[in-house]
């Protein structure tokens, strides 16, 4: 698709409700928005572009923005779930749509299987990715106590640096600091923080377990493997109550729909829908090369992690090292002489010598290197270097998930590492002990349990690391386990004679 869809509206009760249509096709899938999205600036995104792109090869697609959020009129209160089914029907009215597949994303399941046993004259089938009839299952007053907190740190940082809903939504991109940074802007233009407090208010309470079994059309389930925010039991009660259920489990660990691998879950919905896959895959979008650094060193590809046997030479293995350590900055020809080739000295022939490797290099990455005469620098237009998007990161839940480990362990006694090492190690301290005071008086116990076993990791003489670490695991409810940090803390202490 060339152009964007024009940006239209179906009236509904106080307000407009922002709805797109476009593609072609024998059949309709009309798209029930999630927590909160913006139909508008979503084409932005490369990865949903395409998604949305090959939707249009196979069928007219629809997808709207719930009242409150997105394009649709802001001033519109958030309603419950019984009004969203109306907002649906409205937003069909106006598409002049009669029946359609209705395609859900998480949270938009439930209204979406509301909406199926009501009008069945409406509905085709029905779709859900990474969605159930419920969002949460029975839980006491201590654990809803703890999911409202929760909740509430969610939507406090909603649309701020400190937003982890990266995090939460999209762990493969949670150290990808430009996508991080788009996804915050995105968040702002989605909903405010208010609305994704009443919304995420809803889901506590949301369950329509008892609609599904009235379903009559077909109902197809997708859930990732690794999705953390859909419970496994849940996805699967939707398809062994309906009639005519079916449950496909994926994998990767994105709750995002739109990242991760996408072929595989839209060919299983247009092999559902049209009965036949004919559309071309997903282009992915241009993706850059991934330098890791940090607890190991990889480059990373789109075929994953680059074999040893590629390399050829560890010198050149070195070479890649040393460049990403300058993080895009230039490096003398005569210091990569000196660390690749320490007892000679003829430049003529070492110059060639560093050409090859370069080459070797520039195979690896296809491309990503930047040479004149004097020195050799890496394209970060062409590759992504982990250390350098921590170093550069402006919020600490970027950095807290950026820091996997060590820059360059196996290196660690080169006199080349050390400055970059011990910066972001201590940038890594300092987000997380910000962090950890962050989540912990919102009574996120779990997480401020992991972020301060982290800390201790990282310096095992660190007394407050250990302090924080005996407080959070008390606040869990762990004695046994605040009692055995507790001993190792004493351990640690008496090693160094405090």
């Amino acid at each position: 698709m060339a152009e964007v869809a024009p940006v239209e509206f179906a009236s509904a009760r106080a307000g407009r409700i922002a709805y797109q249509s476009f593609g072609s096709g024998a059949h309709t899938i009309v798209a029930v928005p999630p927590l909160a999205q913006n139909i508008e600036v979503a084409w932005d995104c490369p990865e949903i572009r395409a998604m949305l792109e090959r939707f249009a090869g196979f069928c007219r697609y629809v997808h709207f923005d719930k009242r409150g959020t997105g394009a649709s009129d802001r001033s519109m209160p958030v309603p419950g779930i019984d009004a969203y089914v109306d907002d649906l029907a409205a937003v069909m009215d106006a598409a002049g749509i009669e029946r359609a597949h209705l395609f859900a994303q998480s949270e938009g399941g439930p209204m979406t299987l509301l909406f199926a046993a009501t009008y069945p004259h409406r509905v085709d089938s029905v779709i859900l990715m990474g969605s159930s009839a419920r969002m949460v299952g029975d839980i006491g007053d201590e654990e809803r106590r703890q999911l409202v907190a929760h909740h509430e740190l969610f939507a406090s940082l909603w649309g701020t640096p400190d937003s982890f809903a990266v995090d939460l939504f999209a762990p493969s991109r949670a150290a990808d600091a430009a996508f991080r940074a788009w996804h915050v802007r995105y968040e702002r233009l989605a909903a405010s923080a208010e609305s994704i407090r009443e919304l995420l208010a809803q889901t506590r309470d949301m369950d329509v377990r008892g609609a599904v079994p009235e379903i009559r059309a077909p109902v197809l389930v997708l859930r990732r493997r690794g999705d953390a925010v859909t419970s496994l039991q849940f996805a699967r009660e939707v398809a062994e109550q309906a009639p005519d259920g079916r449950f496909v489990e994926l994998g990767g660990d994105d709750h995002f729909a739109y990242l991760g691998d996408v072929d595989e879950w839209m060919d299983e919905v247009e092999q559902f829908v049209t009965g036949a896959v004919t559309t071309t895959p997903v282009a992915s979008p241009p993706s850059r090369i991934r330098i890791e650094t940090l607890g190991r060193f990889a480059v990373v590809t789109d075929d994953g992690d680059v074999p040893t046997s590629a390399w050829g030479s560890r010198r050149a293995r070195t070479l890649l090292k040393r460049l990403a350590a300058a993080r895009g900055w230039p490096v003398t020809r005569d210091e990569l002489f000196d660390l690749l080739w320490p007892d000679e000295s003829d430049p003529s022939k070492l110059g060639a010598r560093l050409s090859v490797l370069l080459s070797g290099v520039r195979k690896i990455l296809g491309g990503g290197v930047i040479a004149d005469r004097q020195t050799v620098a890496l394209d970060l237009d062409h590759v992504v270097i982990d250390v350098n998007d921590l170093l550069t990161a402006r919020d600490d839940a970027t950095v807290v998930a950026a820091y996997a480990g060590e820059f360059l362990p196996e290196d660690r006694y080169e006199d080349w590492t050390e400055s970059i090492r011990s910066e972001a190690r201590a940038r890594f301290i300092g987000a997380a002990r910000r962090r950890w005071e962050q989540v912990r008086d919102l009574g996120l116990s779990i997480e401020a349990v992991e972020i301060a076993r982290r800390l201790v990791d990282v310096d095992p003489y660190d007394e407050d690391a250990h302090r924080n670490l005996v407080a959070s695991l008390n606040d869990l409810g762990d004695r046994l386990g605040a009692e055995q940090a507790r001993e190792a803390w004493v351990a640690r202490m008496l090693e160094i004679g405090v």
